[in-house]
């Protein structure tokens, strides 16, 4: 995952450190290509969040 892409479906790059519980400068840290292990973490936790905009468009 793409760290353009993480921060996009988090709202922000503040929003994903706070989702994370990590600081901005970590997040800041990640090249371009976040670690994997982060990558799981966010679609796992996003996962719950995208299902509840897609039930409430319905």
């Amino acid at each position: 995952m793409k760290k353009i892409d993480a921060i996009a479906l988090a709202g922000s790059k503040a929003k994903l450190a706070r989702l994370l519980k990590v600081s901005k400068g970590a997040v800041s840290q990640w090249g371009e290509d976040i670690p994997e292990l982060r990558a799981l973490q966010i679609e796992k936790l996003l996962k719950n969040k995208k299902h509840l905009l897609n039930h409430k468009e319905a």
